[in-house]
Order: structure tokens, then C-alpha cells, then sequence
């Protein structure tokens, strides 16, 4: 299945599904909310978050939603951050800190990100960063509305 010709509305829903016949169990998927890129990429980019459940390593998901990209077009060479028809992340899991040569989980970007908190927070507010501790829910609104820092005061 190529994304070409898809509006980004279809290709969320169709890998989505992809996704599910890798033998994952979709739990939620948030609504699709548009955002602008990052990097050179020109266009605005469709995002949205999913649960998925299943039985399989950390690194097996990878391959199983790498694969999925793949079917939809997408090549892992040249330019990062150039425009792509799907981009498939493993922002959380589970299991909490895992690291390997080819994924770090939790996503070591995701808390900088409102294109990933936003969509995330509306169907996993209550999931927690094991890095942080802080929810989803509170690592989104802290992106959205940080705090002043006060300048130091110097002692008398």
C-alpha cells in the first residue's frame, strides 16, 4: 500500500490498520491534529497518537511499524527530517527504559514535541514519562504554558 495519492486523513486510518495485521491490537487512536514541520520540510505534517498492544520485544515492534512505513512508501535514506508519507515512533512502552543500538524508548525527543504530547494526552493522559514521572497530561501542559524562570538573585 503506497501513501501517494492519500489524503494523510486515509493514511493514518490505512496504517492504522497495517499496524493491526502485523498482529497488534489497536487500543485508541487520537484525533489527527496538523502541525508544522521540523527540519527543512515545507508542508504541514497530519499527527496523531496510538495504543497498541501486543506480546512482541520492543525491537520486533520497531521492525513490525519500520515494515509499515516501508509498505507506505517511505525510505530511510538521505536528508533526516525530509518530508515522508508515514513516520512511525515508539514514543512509550510498557516495559519503561529500554535501550539498544536501534531504539531508545521513551522516544528521547518526545517531551519537546507538542506534535506528539498533544494527541497523546488525549488518549493517554494518565501515562507516565519513567524518566520523569510527570503524566503525559502534565508534560503537554508544561510544553504548552512553561513556566518564567526568575533571574538569580545575587546575595547582599
Amino acid at each position: 500500500m503506497r501513501a501517494g495519492g492519500l489524503a494523510p486523513y486515509a493514511v493514518i486510518a490505512a496504517s492504522m490498520e497495517a499496524v493491526a495485521e502485523k498482529g497488534w491490537a489497536i487500543r485508541a487512536v487520537s484525533p489527527i491534529m496538523r502541525s508544522a514541520p521540523v527540519g527543512p520540510s515545507q508542508r504541514l505534517y497530519a499527527n496523531a497518537a496510538a495504543v497498541i498492544e501486543g506480546e512482541k520485544p520492543p525491537e520486533a515492534a520497531l521492525a513490525d511499524l519500520q515494515a509499515v512505513e516501508r509498505a507506505f512508501g517511505r525510505q530511510r535514506r538521505g536528508q533526516r527530517w525530509r518530508a515522508r508519507p508515514l513516520d512511525l515512533d515508539i514514543v512509550l512502552w510498557s516495559g519503561g527504559i529500554f535501550a539498544s543500538n536501534r531504539l531508545a524508548i521513551p522516544h528521547p525527543l518526545f517531551r519537546q514535541r507538542d506534535f506528539v504530547l498533544r494527541p497523546a494526552a488525549v488518549i493517554a493522559p494518565d501515562w507516565r514519562d519513567p524518566v520523569t514521572g510527570l503524566s503525559v497530561r502534565q508534560l503537554a501542559a508544561r510544553l504548552r504554558h512553561p513556566r518564567a524562570v526568575s533571574p538569580a538573585r545575587s546575595a547582599p
